[in-house]
């Protein structure tokens, strides 16, 4: 049974401070059609300019993770997409009435309460998986950061955080199911050290920042003085250091809740890969700026699996509906420049022919004959020829018909070609022929790896008829 995928059922709204600019936003989600997926909407900006939530938008991954788009931007992003996924959320579009997601109390749990609130609604389409079909790995050796996606029919999650920290020491956290997320991770709250917040506030950031909304972990000795230059920049009366090294003694929600936070930025960055996944995500000190880079090698999976999806892979041993002399009937080459051997498919829209390689081949004697590969010009003409199989068969008599190739665009050439190999092309019209033009976009394939495509226009022309003298 295929699950349906959910928008919420009414607008809502939430209101906070934005982490570093300290200014008010208001957040409100609105439901969104089918497919829409996530995006934000700037609505204080001219045009109310939209930014998909999209990996490939990121532009920032200091401290969190900044998406910008047509012109715009929106920071902090992950608490809140972290929320939509942990509420099993496909489509919704987020309005902003500021640069930040505002951090309200540095977790998810406001976002996800405020969602649950209003309820959600299934929807008519089917939400789409990516499976993760073998060990997906991402490493950088120098932050000793290490990352994997394993196969599993379900969302789970496992991550480790080691700083070095007597405070902190060595966490883990993990959750079995993305089910798990609301009551197990959303409440989470971000944290940083003594030393890095004591930078952020010299640059006059985290001006939104509050002792209530992250966990401040003291990292080395702190001095009377330091606490007192603390509690101003806070607007505090008095700031302690609590007996498990937690600063103005706030009280942790669970023993691991770093790690537990790790996990939830993890999610909330991995949501910008655009599908919904099925796997086992394991990872060793992530971070924003890793967690990006993770979530962009899976969907380059992901793309990569829908291309060979799009391309049909055709058996070259399959009886062809032409043989090469049925061929030769039709196109004008021969020996040594008929490039295609047989035709498995012909339809109006579309054609799919073979050419066999052989080290017999007359070119391989002068090109690169200590090492021989199939030229790229080759390959192309047996494309167009293949093509020209197609174009020819709208006419009733195509032995009097020849095609001349008018413009050939967009050559991308990915794989060498060798003796052995068999290539089979696929040529498909773009749009219907007008005037005798047909325009095609055309492929070529040895097994399930693309080695060439292009576009081609041509032309077909009628043979002029010429009066013998007997």
């Amino acid at each position: 049974m295929n699950l349906r995928q959910r928008t919420i059922k009414s607008d809502i709204s939430v209101s906070g401070v934005g982490l570093h600019t300290g200014a008010k936003v208001t957040l409100t989600f609105k439901p969104a059609p089918e497919n829409h997926g996530y995006k934000f909407k700037r609505v204080d900006l001219p045009g109310q300019p939209i930014i998909d939530a999209d990996v490939d938008n990121v532009t920032d991954t200091a401290r969190s993770t900044t998406l910008s788009q047509n012109g715009a931007s929106v920071s902090t992003t992950e608490h809140v997409l972290a929320s939509l996924v942990g509420c099993d959320v496909d489509n919704v579009m987020i309005e902003l009435d500021g640069i930040e997601v505002p951090i309200l109390d540095g977790s998810s749990i406001a976002f996800v309460k405020a969602l649950e609130s209003v309820g959600f609604v299934e929807q008519d389409a089917d939400r789409e998986y990516y499976h993760i079909p073998h060990n997906i790995h991402y490493s950088e050796d120098d932050r000793k950061v290490e990352m994997v996606a394993m196969p599993l029919d379900d969302y789970r999650f496992t991550c480790m955080v080691d700083y070095n920290s007597p405070v902190l020491g060595s966490q883990h956290a993990t959750i079995s199911s993305i089910g798990e997320f609301n009551d197990e991770i959303a409440s989470c709250r971000t944290f940083v050290f003594l030393h890095e917040l004591k930078m952020l506030l010299k640059h006059n950031l985290i001006k939104g920042g509050d002792i209530n909304n992250a966990i401040v972990i003291v990292d080395h000795e702190i001095e009377d003085n330091e606490l007192k230059e603390l509690a101003a920049a806070f607007n505090r009366d008095e700031i302690k250091v609590a007996r498990e090294g937690i600063l103005n003694n706030i009280e942790l929600r669970y023993q691991n809740e770093p790690a537990r936070h790790k996990l939830l930025d993890m999610i909330g960055d991995l949501a910008l890969i655009g599908t919904p996944i099925k796997g086992h995500i394991m990872a060793a000190r992530p971070g924003h700026a890793a967690n990006v880079a993770f979530a962009k090698k899976i969907k380059a999976a992901i793309k990569k699996e829908k291309k060979k999806k799009a391309q049909h892979v055709y058996d070259p041993q399959a009886k062809p509906l032409y043989d090469i002399t049925k061929i030769m009937e039709i196109l004008p080459h021969r020996q040594p420049f008929l490039f295609i051997d047989k035709i498995l498919e012909l339809t109006k829209t579309y054609v799919v022919g073979v050419k066999n390689v052989t080290m017999n081949e007359e070119f391989f004697k002068g090109h690169f004959p200590g090492a021989p590969v199939l030229p790229g010009v080759v390959q192309i003409e047996a494309m167009a020829q293949t093509g020209g199989i197609l174009v020819l068969s709208t006419v009733e008599d195509p032995q009097n018909y020849l095609t001349y190739f008018l413009k050939i665009d967009k050559v991308r050439f990915r794989a060498q070609v060798l003796p052995g190999d068999t290539i089979v092309f696929r040529c498909d019209l773009m749009e219907p022929i007008r005037r005798g033009i047909a325009q095609m976009k055309g492929i070529g394939m040895v097994g399930e790896t693309v080695v060439v495509e292009a576009e081609m226009m041509a032309q077909i022309s009628k043979v002029r008829e010429t009066n013998t003298a007997s």
